[in-house]
């Protein structure tokens, strides 16, 4: 499947954490992330990542359109929702296209755990149901 991992600034620490706990089960995935997010992950984990830009200067829009062209399964969004964020707009689009296309979007830790052990078993059947509508 193919991933997207962003953290804000705050968040950064808690996605490198996320990413070194689950790196057994990313590294079975095509992972994309946000510029500085993706360095960290990769400088922690030696996971292989493919960055875009940081989020303030288009990252977070790479990820969308990847969204829109429906080549994007799972976003990773840890989200600081107690600072204000100068491309707030870019976010909420980002969400948005999540919601428009039903791709799993997890803004916390504990919903990314959801999401990564559903797929560590094989349950995430989403895309079966969705691609029948």
């Amino acid at each position: 499947m193919k991933i997207a991992l962003i953290a804000h600034d705050k968040k950064k620490n808690d996605m490198v954490q996320f990413t070194i706990a689950y790196k057994h089960v990313l590294e079975k995935h095509d992972l994309y992330a946000t510029g500085t997010t993706g360095l960290k992950i990769m400088e922690a984990t030696g996971l292989n990542i493919h960055r875009f830009q940081s989020g303030p200067l288009g990252g977070d829009q790479q990820i969308g359109a990847l969204i829109a062209q429906n080549d994007m399964d799972i976003v990773l969004f840890f989200r600081d929702p107690l600072t204000a964020q100068p491309h707030e707009p870019d976010v909420s689009a980002l969400v948005r296209l999540c919601d428009v296309y039903s791709i799993p979007l997890a803004t916390n830790m504990g919903t990314a755990e959801i999401i990564i052990r559903g797929l560590e078993r094989g349950d995430l059947k989403w895309r079966d149901i969705v691609q029948k509508i």
